[in-house]
């Protein structure tokens, strides 16, 4: 065995875990079955905020360490992808959310000046908006500079892995429904659509957690990223262009110029769906341990640091 850890899965969720074991001084190396750019993580909006994931107490205490490690990276946006920008959940107020709202710092009701017509009430908040191409980049590059190497191979079970090191951590997603096998991971399939900026600054986001159409308007460095769905159950990647007009006649709503705003890209990606994320260790048959860091739903972004840092302690890191 020439590594301390093999990692599975090269999203945010795998890079965040690999990197914590290697700043502590493990050999790691990641197994990815797609590049970066092909992973769930690259076709994210990229916003901060906890999002159809459970379980709540535990989400909430990651989502704050994550919040922590993203507010500094954005000290450096251009290197890490990582910005602090101001904006607005429509349709909620303060008791709607878990206790770590109490500790977001800054987050207050809108006043009735800031919200959209059509919206009685909201939340602002200066939150990190990730611009996800840069950020998985970055990622890669901090997990080589400690010493983590990525290789593009795919793993027929976790038992193989587990010949090639100690310690495997199953970051795998979506993947793990067949990996493990869990048949409680699904998908919950999200449709975006990217137009140019037309002068917006801010982002908004007004998405029930139940329902499979949602709304959100984030600006990112390349254009805006308007969306969405949040389908259960559907595994098509191919964009649909009628969800594509609805999408961006719901964010027009908010922001008129978006009508006209012409369209960069669209995209389609299949979130981990979970009753609850799975983060625990089990021994395999042949010695090794793994740790599962898995199901985290529309939030892998907002969790992927406080995930991290406990999956490395669960792999005795």
């Amino acid at each position: 065995m020439t590594s301390d850890a093999i990692v599975i899965g090269g999203g945010v969720i795998g890079l965040t875990t690999a990197i914590v074991l290697a700043e502590s001084g493990r050999r790691v190396e990641v197994w990815s079955r797609d590049a970066a750019a092909d992973t769930t993580s690259a076709v994210a909006g990229g916003l901060w905020w906890p999002y159809r994931i459970e379980p709540e107490e535990a989400v909430g205490v990651w989502s704050l360490r994550s919040l922590e490690v993203q507010s500094e990276l954005a000290a450096a946006p251009d290197e890490t992808g990582v910005r602090l920008v101001d904006g607005v959940q429509g349709g909620l107020d303060v008791a709607e959310l878990g206790p770590w709202a109490r500790e977001l710092r800054g987050l207050r009701p809108s006043k009735a000046e800031e919200l959209p017509r059509g919206y009685e009430r909201g939340l602002r908040a200066r939150v990190p908006v990730i611009d996800m191409g840069s950020h998985l980049a970055y990622l890669r590059r901090r997990l080589e500079a400690a010493g983590g190497t990525v290789a593009v191979r795919a793993v027929s079970s976790l038992a193989d892995a587990g010949r090639a090191a100690p310690t495997i951590v199953n970051c795998t997603g979506l993947g793990a429904r067949d990996l493990v096998p869990d048949p409680g991971v699904h998908p919950v399939q999200g449709q975006i659509v990217v137009v140019e900026n037309p002068g917006i600054a801010e982002w908004f986001v007004a998405a029930d957690h139940s329902a499979s159409d949602t709304m959100y308007v984030l600006p990112q460095p390349y254009g805006v990223v308007l969306g969405g769905t949040a389908r259960e159950d559907v595994w098509d990647r191919e964009p649909d262009p009628a969800t594509a007009a609805a999408i961006v006649a719901r964010c027009a709503r908010v922001h008129p110029g978006l009508a006209e705003a012409r369209v960069v890209e669209h995209r389609v990606g299949l979130r981990p769906g979970r009753s609850q994320v799975r983060l625990e260790a089990e021994e395999l048959p042949g010695g090794s341990r793994v740790v599962h860091n898995y199901g985290h739903g529309g939030a892998g972004i907002t969790v992927s640091w406080g995930c991290a840092r406990e999956a490395a302690r669960l792999a005795g890191g």
